[in-house]
């Protein structure tokens, strides 16, 4: 017989289930409460400091300025100590190549905060695409109430630079979870939850309408629905001249989805298994198989890349193109298309690097693949991404083409670099492809970053994994054990954890000196700065989904055990010890952290865990938890409920243990994870007597924990500071 979540396993004693209502006076009054002992804890003149060197980083003008192309200008969206809540802004290629670029100001989202009495968070704009040798000239702007993921999408002109008056026809949606997308310059394709339209389980859209302008979004005509347990509906029209499509995503869980195009006023499913995830670009369409495929007699393994002829593979072709195959070295995290070249970006042992394929050149190798080039850009131990700048600018009056990409370079010790690139085809005809690149914009350095050097080690898991991972230190670091060290991960949902510059990081960890031991002679004790440590533990996606899925559910222990095999080694090389070693992880990372705290107490000094999962077995019911059972399962099942428990820190807690300083941090306006989860667990430690406990919640911010410069400095420094205080100073 089956078990299903019908038969729920029973509900374990949970005497914190008051702290679930987020906004409650009584609820509020507890965090406040929290929030001063914590703040009396680490707001110490020293923090005061380190706050201050933060936000210098955050607010400094000196930053890229990165941009998106559209039509002849450049837009960024730029926050700095005058703007805190940022400016939308734009300017032309030859103003963004000088060292003070001249920024046409679309939106000051501070005044129109002021202006409307509103907290508005800036979360990006979709243009509408214009007609031929037309200015882009109409975008909907996503503004977020309070940070969090729920947005209020409202129709902008950049020429008056105003929003279109809905008196007008003008397009403005109630603040929701959902998205967007331009049919045509007088109707929109939505999926949203407001207006009393269905959501699913996962609090995301059940349903997606047609809306023209002036009309009411609560009468819309239906165009597409899911079912209520699936994860959520999405709509997209392809507007690419030539290829106009109109696109629906049935997402029935994190790494299931239906894919649907719109043919004849019907939609047609595209024919893969849920788990390969398609994308369509003009006549190409690409798969990525999370599981091995098998079709008409080939396997296709996970994590490759494979193409087929939109129209071929709709009409029944199944020839595929291998474009891409993983080794046991080797991912593919992304792909880009300009107009007529394929930039794949690729992860080797979590360094990058990057190809380039040209689909009118076949290679020489077998399965049709197309012609490859290797970028020459990509250093050891740095990441390097490359993307189009735009794939449709045939011949822009700025001189770019759409062969042209962006290169986006960084390392530990690396400040980013932007640069601008064109590829062309050989010459001669041979297969390959010819590429120029420049830097447009470098980061400046925030710490003295030559002081240090970026190494990768290895550590061996319980089941003999191989386990890579980040060190950055000193150079000439005493292997002797007394280094305050700060071990990072994630470890979920197939993300890579790759290098990349951190003022904060280098200002905040690296460069704070402490003296903590005496020197080899018995004289006076030597001056320390700190180690930080990055590890790249299965449940991530440096290595594929391979990677990711061998710490899905029953399994997810795996992930756990390999972070527990780096900070192992990381005290067997005497770069740290136990009193010296601290862990920091947020969201899923916080849930990584938890378990370090509960399951492997004995291994560190302190614990910063942020807006995390803690209670497994009410995750599925707070906030947008139902759409995370494929990757934890669900509690429901009671036999699931008995793997999730082995993992969730909640139920882990126990008397008598000696666990390490503990600091958890929220926020209230998190509507993804949500903040009840990290206080629930703050209030049972502290109801068990375990000393060290200390808990804050920001009042917004959404899962970002800050939604301005100033908020991102004080979570950063409260994080930062606890860590050192723990592992340095003591919290005394």
């Amino acid at each position: 017989m089956t078990t299903t979540a019908a038969d729920s396993a029973p509900e374990p004693v949970d005497e914190n289930v008051w702290l679930e209502e987020i906004y409650g006076e009584e609820q509020l009054a507890w965090v406040k409460e929290q929030n001063s002992r914590t703040e009396d804890l680490l707001e110490d003149a020293d923090y005061a400091g380190l706050e201050g060197s933060i936000l210098e980083v955050l607010d400094s003008t000196d930053r890229i300025a990165m941009v998106g192309k559209r039509g002849d200008w450049y837009y960024n969206f730029w926050k700095d100590r005058h703007n805190p809540k940022g400016l939308w802004r734009r300017t032309t290629w030859e103003s963004y190549c000088t060292d003070s670029p001249e920024w046409d100001v679309l939106l000051d989202v501070d005044e129109l905060a002021a202006a409307e009495g509103q907290e508005w968070v800036f979360h990006g704009a979709t243009f509408l695409r214009p007609g031929a040798g037309e200015p882009y000239r109409l975008a909907l702007l996503a503004l977020s109430p309070d940070g969090g993921d729920a947005n209020r999408y409202r129709e902008f002109d950049v020429e008056s630079r105003s929003f279109v008056d809905p008196a007008r026809g003008g397009f403005d949606l109630p603040t929701a979870k959902g998205n967007v997308s331009w049919l045509d310059a007088d109707t929109l394709l939505v999926a949203s939850t407001a207006d009393g339209l269905p959501k699913t389980a996962s609090s995301y859209a059940r349903t997606a309408v047609t809306l023209k302008r002036g009309a009411e979004l609560a009468g819309a005509p239906l165009l597409f629905e899911v079912p209520e347990h699936h994860m959520m509906a999405v709509v997209a029209h392809d507007s690419t001249p030539g290829f106009e499509r109109t696109f629906a995503v049935d997402y029935i869980d994190f790494f299931n989805r239906r894919n649907l195009v719109l043919r004849d006023g019907e939609w047609m499913q595209i024919d893969v298994p849920t788990d390969v995830n398609v994308s369509a670009h003009r006549e190409w369409l690409l798969f990525r198989p999370q599981q091995d495929w098998a079709i008409d007699g080939t396997t296709y393994p996970a994590g490759s890349l494979l193409a087929c002829g939109f129209e071929d593979y709709l009409a029944g072709a199944r020839e595929l193109a291998v474009l891409f195959a993983p080794d046991a070295r080797t991912s593919l995290q992304s792909w880009s298309w300009t107009r007529n070249f394929l930039l794949l970006n690729l992860l080797k042992d979590v360094s990058s690097e990057i190809r380039v394929l040209d689909p009118s050149r076949p290679s020489d190798g077998p399965g049709g693949a197309w012609a490859a080039t290797l970028l020459d850009a990509c250093p050891p131990l740095h990441d390097v991404n490359a993307y189009a700048v735009d794939d449709e600018d045939a011949e822009a009056s700025d001189g770019g083409a759409g062969d042209d990409f962006w290169l986006v370079a960084t390392g530990f010790t690396t400040p980013t670099t932007l640069m601008r690139g064109t590829l062309e085809r050989t010459s001669d005809g041979t297969p390959g492809v010819v590429s120029r690149h420049a830097v447009v914009k470098a980061s400046p350095s925030f710490f003295a970053d030559a002081d240090y050097e970026v190494q990768q080690h290895f550590a061996v898991s319980e089941d003999g994994t191989r386990v890579p991972y980040f060190q950055v230190a000193p150079r000439n670091l005493a292997l002797d054990g007394q280094n305050p060290t700060q071990l990072s991960g994630y470890g979920g949902f197939e993300v890579s954890r790759t290098p990349a510059y951190s003022g904060t990081v280098g200002r905040a960890w690296l460069e704070r000196r402490t003296s903590l031991s005496a020197g080899a002679d018995g004289d006076a004790p030597h001056s320390r700065g700190g180690v930080y440590v990055v590890a790249n533990i299965r449940g991530g996606g440096e290595y594929g989904p391979a990677w990711h899925r061998a710490a899905l559910q029953e399994n997810r222990h795996k992930a756990y055990q390999d972070f527990a095999a780096v900070a192992r080694d990381l005290i067997s090389r005497g770069v740290t010890s136990r009193e010296r070693l601290g862990c920091v992880g947020g969201s899923n990372g916080g849930l990584l952290v938890g378990n370090m705290l509960t399951r492997y107490p004995e291994l560190f000094g302190a614990v910063s865990c942020g807006v995390p999962l803690l209670d497994m077995r009410r995750y599925t019911r707070l906030s947008a938890g139902h759409s995370w059972i494929a990757e934890y399962g669900d509690p429901d099942v009671p036999e699931q409920w008995e793997y999730i428990r082995t993992f969730s820190p909640y139920h882990l807690l126990k008397d008598g243990v000696e666990y390490p300083e503990t600091f958890i941090w929220t926020a209230t306006s998190d509507d993804r994870v949500g903040p009840v989860q990290a206080r629930k667990m703050a209030a049972r430690m502290l109801a068990m007597g375990i000393p060290n406990v200390w808990f804050h919640e920001a009042l917004e911010g959404g899962h970002a924990g800050a939604s301005d410069n100033r908020q991102a400095a004080a979570l950063q420094a409260r994080s930062q500071h606890f860590l050192w205080k723990a592992l340095a100073g003591g919290l005394a």
